[in-house]
């Protein structure tokens, strides 16, 4: 049975509306990404998977054994792709890190449990593959915003990792943007439309119902002027992470909404990117 939709959850969540001009940003992330692609050297739709859209975009570093930001973008679980999601890249790869930017299927056609066993099977991939790109699988970091930022949760969660033949160290940090910590809200607004999710389904892609043992540093941020509950979620997870004894921080983006705090990634000299260049040891 259906949950009806709940207007002061619909408003909180529907992330489009929080901005006057949503469009400007999708045309926005791929211009940029567009040009990471023409400025540097990529190695273009890697295969982590056999299906279709289990692809992926490594920008190695100059250096060998550089270390790894695994960058997963947004979308609510139904729209973008690696193609706008390499805006990073050329501060990043420039500071020393090798970026590697992931599709994966896309929500209505496929269950947010087929989501997270992709990007599950992205990182062990990484884990296997990445040194054959000048990566050091030892210090990866998993970075993503909104839809990314809950995928980012899925790989902190534990009981995952045996089943795809990792360690539970395969991260040495992470930056969630913006997360999706407790799907149980999504259960009634319009985004359950698409996203097909009961109460099972969103207590088992929940990382806020699934924390590790142990776990990596993490950072957490969001938009300043985002929505009172997107803020909650980010709050609820880095706290209840802290209580179980994990490293992990705020990071404040006065300014930003949900859709341009991400850009911060790369911009030398933000709060976000000088975040990232921590994790990564640079």
């Amino acid at each position: 049975m259906s949950i009806p939709v709940d207007p002061y959850y619909d408003k909180q969540y529907n992330a489009r509306a929080s901005v006057s001009d949503y469009d400007q940003y999708p045309r926005l992330y791929r211009s940029l990404s567009d040009a990471a692609h023409s400025s540097l050297q990529v190695f273009r739709d890697i295969a982590y998977g056999p299906g279709a859209g289990e692809r992926l975009d490594i920008f190695p570093a100059a250096q060998p054994d550089a270390p790894v930001l695994l960058f997963i973008h947004g979308g609510y679980w139904r729209a973008l792709s690696k193609a706008e999601s390499a805006f990073m890249a050329p501060a990043l790869v420039e500071a020393g890190a090798c970026v590697v930017v992931i599709d994966y299927d896309l929500a209505p056609a496929v269950s947010l449990d087929h989501i997270v066993d992709q990007v599950h099977r992205s990182l062990a991939w990484i884990n296997a593959h990445i040194a054959e790109f000048g990566g050091d699988p030892t210090r990866v970091v998993a970075s993503g915003s909104s839809a990314g930022g809950h995928l980012v949760g899925m790989l902190l969660a534990g009981g995952w990792h045996a089943d795809y033949g990792v360690t539970d160290s395969v991260l040495r940090g992470a930056l969630p943007i913006s997360g999706l910590f407790d799907l149980q809200p999504l259960l009634a607004t319009q985004i359950n439309s698409w996203m097909n999710l009961d109460e099972q389904a969103a207590r088992r892609n929940s990382p806020q119902a699934h924390f590790p043992c142990q776990g990596p540093e993490i950072v957490v941020s969001y938009g300043a002027l985002e929505s009172a509950e997107f803020a909650r979620q980010s709050h609820d997870y880095l706290e209840a992470w802290q209580a179980r004894g994990l490293p992990g921080r705020f990071v404040a983006a006065p300014g930003r909404n949900h859709f341009d705090v991400v850009l911060q990634l790369g911009e030398p000299g933000t709060p976000l990117y000088r975040a990232a260049l921590q994790l990564l040891g640079l």
